[in-house]
């Protein structure tokens, strides 16, 4: 009996060693592994149209008397929408006039020169609208508005991209993609496999103008962390 008691002791010993050197071994290849690790950038792009503009035609006057220009500021604006009108601006936009901007020219002289005009007095006229196209082409018709004695002083467009955050979640993951495509390859060609994201950075998300007034690019680059193992 006590025979029988000594082998299972010896079993349940050698049992615990096992064990334990599994557990080391574990312990060890995590040790070992833990420094294994590549860190890649995954970048994603696009092209998009910008979904709201704001276009601003600016008309200035000056004269050393302030009511004619007011009254001729008053037609000239008047001109403009009118042409608006024409090329189909109701449905498509919303048109808004400034305030006047007077400024007095003699109150900012430095020196003896004296400018030629007491005042300059500035109107704009503000479209706003989401058609971006519409407002784009509307732009390369404003010659005529010189046929009907306007000069614009100012002509500026701002073209905004508004949907960003429905587009987020997509590139997103496009570039997280991209960055285990990379270190795949990294992966291989150390003789690796990649394993889990030890650290992942979402990245700056940026929108720049693109060639076409009324495209915009948005880009991401994200920087993720994978570990590797055999």
């Amino acid at each position: 009996m006590e025979k029988y008691e000594k082998i299972i002791v010896a079993g349940i010993v050698a049992f615990g060693l096992l064990l334990l050197g599994l557990c080391l071994k574990g312990g060890i290849d995590n040790f070992t592994n833990k420094d294994r690790r590549v860190t890649v950038k995954g970048l994603a792009e696009r092209e998009v149209d910008a979904d709201k503009v704001v276009w601003t035609l600016t008309l200035e006057e000056s004269a050393d008397e302030l009511n004619p220009m007011f009254t001729r500021l008053n037609q000239q604006v008047d001109v403009i929408k009118n042409f608006l009108k024409e090329k189909g601006i109701d449905g498509k936009g919303d048109v808004q006039v400034t305030t006047f901007s007077v400024n007095d020219n003699l109150s900012n002289v430095w020196g003896d020169e004296k400018p030629r005009f007491h005042y300059t007095v500035r109107r704009s006229v503000v479209v706003s609208s989401n058609d971006t196209h519409f407002i784009s082409d509307l732009r390369t018709q404003t010659d005529e508005l010189i046929d009907r004695g306007i000069i614009v002083e100012s002509d500026n467009a701002e073209y905004e991209y508004t949907q960003f955050q429905k587009l987020k979640p997509e590139m997103m993951a496009d570039a997280i993609a991209n960055a285990e495509t990379t270190a795949k390859q990294f992966a291989e060609n150390s003789h690796s496999k990649i394993n889990k994201i030890v650290e992942a950075g979402q990245g700056e998300f940026s929108i720049d103008d693109a060639d076409i007034p009324y495209k915009k690019k948005v880009r991401v680059v994200s920087t993720i962390t994978y570990s590797l193992k055999d």
